[in-house]
């Protein structure tokens, strides 16, 4: 099966939409061979405004309606406690909530971007997408996140290079309670990093301390940049330290 093909089965969808690559290229495709399609993005404090300006302007470019729906993730205390599977109890909602907009909206098929190189087994949210009949096919379609960057590319896609990224939940250990301040603190900072020319990086949050995650490439950078970077962070953190397991560049 091939996009187009299930375009054709499937001629009137709604998207769960985060402005990422993968359902960036799904938006595209749909728009390309559905009759009908709408991008729902959900709002909440686990996401940074830059991906919502992201998604806004993909929608725009592409001609596709969006629709933001707010949501207060925190209000679950199974995922402001931040266990194992937060993951699993946070897409739970996101998509319940999509899926009730979009049903009031007329669609009854979702979509989203899970791709073929996405591990189920090491995703727990790909299990209650599982639970909510939502439909992934660029997984049902084979596509790697390789290829899908590729027809990115080919397509004009700005997003065809954007860096993998994970919501600001992600920054703060297992166990550890989440508070919308930690998740301010968090955009804060890798805002700030952005601004100095930074791509695919992390600010942990481990306890009062900022730990900063690059890859090897950008260590002449983050050098450059040491005496600022230092004085921003810890405007908001007790210390800054420095991961010398550099991330991988892909």
């Amino acid at each position: 099966m091939n996009l187009h093909e299930f375009f054709t089965d499937h001629p009137r969808v709604a998207i769960a939409f985060s402005g990422g690559v993968d359902s960036a290229y799904l938006l595209y495709a749909a728009k390309q061979y559905a009759k009908d399609v709408c991008a729902y993005y959900v709002k909440s404090a686990f996401q940074p405004q830059f991906e919502l300006n992201d998604a806004l302007h993909i929608a725009t470019d592409l001609g596709v309606k969006m629709e933001i729906i707010e949501l207060n993730i925190l209000a679950d205390e199974k995922i402001a406690a931040n266990p194992w599977n937060r993951c699993y109890y946070c897409k739970k909602q996101i998509f319940t909530a999509i899926v009730k907009q979009a049903q009031a909206d007329g669609y009854t098929v979702l979509l989203d971007g899970t791709n073929a190189s996405d591990d189920e087994g090491d995703r727990p949210g790909i299990q209650a997408i599982h639970e909510l009949n939502v439909l992934s096919p660029l997984r049902l379609c084979d596509l790697t996140k390789t290829e899908i960057r590729r027809l990115s590319k080919e397509a004009g896609l700005f997003t065809w290079n954007k860096p993998a990224y994970a919501c600001l939940a992600t920054r703060i250990p297992t166990g550890q309670p989440i508070s919308e301040f930690l998740l301010l603190r968090t955009e804060l900072a890798e805002n700030f990093m952005f601004k100095k020319g930074f791509s695919n990086f992390r600010i942990r949050t481990i306890g009062e301390t900022a730990k900063i995650q690059i890859t090897l490439q950008q260590l002449p950078l983050l050098l450059d940049n040491r005496k600022e970077i230092l004085d921003e962070l810890k405007k908001n953190y007790a210390s800054v330290c420095l991961d010398l397991e550099v991330r991988n560049e892909n």
